[in-house]
């Protein structure tokens, strides 16, 4: 089954409290098939290389991610 990794900008009542409380009004996420993964980002960077990194896993199979 091939996998969807996605990220996607949260605005406003969206964002966590923790962030909204440091001043910030958006975030992204990490969607793995429309389902989000992990943490809330302060910045598109950090959660596009937490997409590279949850393509690298997934494109590793099963036997290379038991190493």
């Amino acid at each position: 089954m091939q996998s969807r990794v996605d990220v996607a900008v949260m605005i406003g009542s969206g964002v966590p409290a923790g962030l909204r409380a440091m001043g910030q009004s958006v975030c992204w996420v990490v969607l793995l098939n429309g389902e989000r993964r992990g943490t809330a980002f302060a910045s598109r960077v950090e959660a596009e290389e937490c997409k590279a990194a949850w393509l690298a896993q997934l494109n590793a199979g099963p036997r290379d991610s038991l190493h």
